[in-house]
């Protein structure tokens, strides 16, 4: 979310950030809103000015015995002037600040200009492809198969897109999510938090999920949303909080269940595990001054590529453009994992920097030591990795002729010792 004092002082730099993600120029109209907002306040304010000079001039006049009637008079009529001004300034305020939470995010300066996910940047690749001397299978085949992957069973209890992991499937899942959780936590800093799923919608619209992308949340009857990423809990950690400068960054990582509605997504991976409606995610946030979130985001996409080289997976590294990036991102990398069955590479994790676009939808702050004065924090969040994907890339990458599969060996110890999954 913007500052509107922002948009006032350079509406040009804003118009031309929107160009770049291919959206029409909008700074004049926020502006015109905004002077009206701002006209009917002032106006307002001089009738509350005037509604409190002429109540004043009240007492005077009859504590001078002087006829005060036309005076009472005024009042009364300002009384109901203020009652219909005020409804205006809410309504206009509400209005603008529907208006600025809606606006994309504007793109980084070295993000690459583009229309569509075919004018992303290849930044780099990583492994060899693995060659196989037999036809490789797609991840459903195989696992069902395996005996050990029901998409049958969980539509009958739940319908399409849902998934029954059975036996060393299931356990596959838990290791590949306890050996990314002791990575990040071990190795590189990060506090393992265990947050609810459940969240209100100021949670969603601090992270930007809401007002714009509600179709896309499950909504219960309490007025609870179940969270499409462990992105909204962490992140939401620090709202509302004024947080010391010297303690930053402030690193965070999580294994949540993720639910997504998939609205708009009719047609597409209707078959397998890559686009579920339930999944787990384990997801890295990192709360940072401004000056640190540039290279956090570096050192954050390096940390998902760390997951994927220890299980000997081969990726790619994308610079996503700007017609393609989130809403709320200045700058994002994907990372796309090789699955054989499909021939192709797929997205495995996204690592963005939100600069201070959800710090200002959750009002949260650092203060440099020994100042008075605060600043927005930037926070930043990537998949480290979805856990249902690098399942899949395992099976995929890892299958062998008769179907079975091996289990990488930084997995194995997590698998008391296992080697091979084969038919159960």
């Amino acid at each position: 979310m913007f500052d509107i004092k922002a948009i006032r002082e350079n509406p040009e730099a804003f118009d031309k950030g929107w160009k770049k993600r291919g959206l029409a120029p909008q700074a004049a109209e926020i502006l015109a809103l905004d002077g009206k907002w701002r006209s009917k306040q002032t106006e307002l304010q001089q009738a509350q000015s005037r509604r409190n000079e002429a109540s004043k001039a009240i007492g005077m006049a009859k504590s001078k015995g002087e006829d005060a009637d036309d005076l009472v008079k005024e009042v009364t009529r300002l009384k109901f002037i203020l009652v219909g001004l005020e409804q205006e300034v809410r309504d206009l305020e509400d209005e603008l600040k529907d208006r600025l939470s809606r606006l994309d995010n504007i793109p980084a300066d070295d993000v690459p200009l583009g229309e569509s996910e075919d004018d992303n940047l290849e930044v780099r690749k990583w492994g060899d492809l693995p060659e196989f001397d037999f036809e490789p299978k797609q991840h459903f085949e195989l696992g069902e198969n395996l005996g050990q992957m029901d998409f049958e069973g969980a539509a009958r209890m739940s319908g399409s897109r849902f998934v029954i992991l059975r036996s060393d499937l299931a356990r596959l899942e838990r290791a590949l999510a306890a050996f990314m959780l002791d990575l990040h936590t071990g190795e590189y800093g990060y506090e393992e938090v265990s947050p609810p799923a459940l969240v209100r919608d100021q949670a969603l619209y601090g992270t930007s999920q809401l007002p714009k992308f509600e179709e896309d949340m499950f909504k219960m009857d309490t007025g609870h949303y179940l969270i499409s990423t462990g992105e909204i809990p962490l992140t939401n950690m620090v709202r509302e909080e004024i947080l010391e400068e010297e303690s930053l960054p402030l690193r965070f990582t999580a294994l949540t269940p993720c639910f997504r509605s998939e609205a708009g997504s009719a047609g597409k991976d209707t078959r397998g595990m890559i686009r579920l409606h339930q999944f787990q995610k384990v997801e890295m946030v990192s709360i940072t001054s401004p000056e640190q979130s540039w290279d956090e985001l570096e050192r954050m996409t390096g940390i998902a590529e760390e997951v994927l080289r220890r299980l000997k997976l081969p990726y790619r590294v994308l610079a996503l453009c700007t017609g393609d990036m989130g809403f709320a991102a200045r700058k994002t990398y994907d990372l796309e994992v090789w699955l054989p069955g499909q021939e192709s590479y797929r997205e495995i994790s996204s690592c963005s920097n939100t600069g201070d676009f959800q710090a200002r939808r959750m009002n949260t702050r650092c203060r440099p030591k020994g100042e008075k004065r605060t600043r927005f924090v930037h926070t930043l969040n990537g998949s480290g990795l979805a856990v249902g994907r690098t399942l899949v890339a395992v099976l995929e990458n890892y299958q062998q002729a008769d179907g079975s599969i091996k289990i990488p060996e930084v997995l194995r110890p997590y698998m008391r010792g296992q080697e091979v999954i084969k038919n159960s």
